[in-house]
């Protein structure tokens, strides 16, 4: 068995939609809209056969600040640690946070962590 994709909320699908295809090189699919409930979504493909859901409602509301049960964060692997280090720099050049790294973590990985334009964490690897 294997993951078909994963779905994050997004207040501002556009936005989100230029964070995964811009850094992480996801490619979105045609635009979903069911305008019985107002989801509109996009698919985002990555090279390795991963998926990504980006949707968003008209009822949306922000989640809290902080760390909170549910999805902690999501992880991209790199080929290297020069490519860890190179993302995260672009990111944070870009004007997105980094909350950690890049370093070496006590289970060592080789990681950075930068929040995407929704404040998720998105975890940047070897």
């Amino acid at each position: 068995m294997k993951i078909a994709h994963i779905a994050l909320y997004t207040n501002d699908l556009a936005r989100a939609r230029a964070f995964y295809e811009t850094y992480f090189g996801g490619v979105a699919g045609a635009l979903y809209h069911n305008p019985k409930t107002g989801l509109q979504s996009y698919f985002l493909s990555f090279t390795d056969g991963a998926r990504l859901e980006l949707m968003t409602r008209p009822q949306l509301k922000s989640a809290g600040a902080g760390m909170h049960v549910g999805w902690a964060h999501l992880a991209f692997q790199t080929a290297s640690r020069a490519e860890v280090d190179a993302l995260t720099a672009r990111l944070q050049a870009d004007g997105y946070a980094v909350v950690s790294g890049p370093r070496v973590t006590g289970d060592g990985y080789y990681e950075s962590c930068v929040l995407d334009p929704d404040g998720n964490t998105v975890e940047i690897t070897v």
